[in-house]
Parts: C-alpha cells; sequence; structure tokens
C-alpha cells in the first residue's frame, strides 16, 4: 500500500544549507522507490490557517518510507534542513485499493452506539 512523507514547513530562512539539501535529497529516497509528488508548487488554503509549504513524497510503502527517513543518507542531510526550517513531518499509510468510506462511517456509528 502506498505511503507519504507529508511536510508542512512553516518558518524557512533562507540558506545555502537549504539549497543543498534540495540538490542531495532525491539520492536519498529514490533508493528506496520515493518521488516526489508536491515540492515547490503553490497551495491554495480553503479552511483553517496553512501558512508555509507543502512537500510531499509518495513511497511503495509504509515501510521504505520508514526506511528511507532512518537511513544513514537522509540523516546526513536532515540537518541541512532543520537548521533553517521550522515545520511537521509525518509518515503516512494510503488507503487500500478499492477502500468504501461508508464502512469507516458505519464502524463509527457502531462505537457511538454502544
Amino acid at each position: 500500500m502506498t505511503a507519504y512523507a507529508i511536510a508542512h514547513l512553516r518558518e524557512a530562512t533562507p540558506h545555502p544549507e537549504i539549497a543543498e539539501y534540495i540538490e542531495r535529497i532525491p539520492a536519498t529516497f529514490e533508493p528506496y522507490g520515493g518521488r516526489f509528488l508536491v515540492h515547490g508548487t503553490q497551495h491554495e488554503v480553503k479552511e483553517g490557517d496553512w501558512s508555509g509549504h507543502v512537500v510531499m513524497i509518495g513511497f511503495p510503502g509504509i515501510a521504505e518510507a520508514r526506511a528511507w527517513w532512518d537511513s544513514p543518507a537522509y540523516r546526513e542531510i536532515a540537518p541541512l534542513r532543520s537548521r533553517h526550517i521550522v515545520g511537521d513531518i509525518i509518515l503516512v499509510e494510503g488507503v487500500p485499493e478499492g477502500y468504501d468510506p461508508a464502512a469507516t462511517a458505519q464502524a463509527m456509528r457502531q462505537a457511538l452506539s454502544a
């Protein structure tokens, strides 16, 4: 099942290390089947407050996403970003093929009536 690394990057201080990070990051996730899905694009806020930027990397599965995050190659370059950008990063699994949100709603109704 596809998995994603999603970053909500808020406060960024321009710095040459960020450019280096951007240049080097693909080499860290490509061996795990990762690829940019969202990077360097504008977003449109429809509800709430979402300042900053969104980055999304897709992986074949959560194991590959975790392996990338924990890899020596990524750990080596992560400080280039974290020293200059404040943000939140999550790893999350996608839904399986044929996912039915009605089943989730039904389970919620059952839990609420119990």
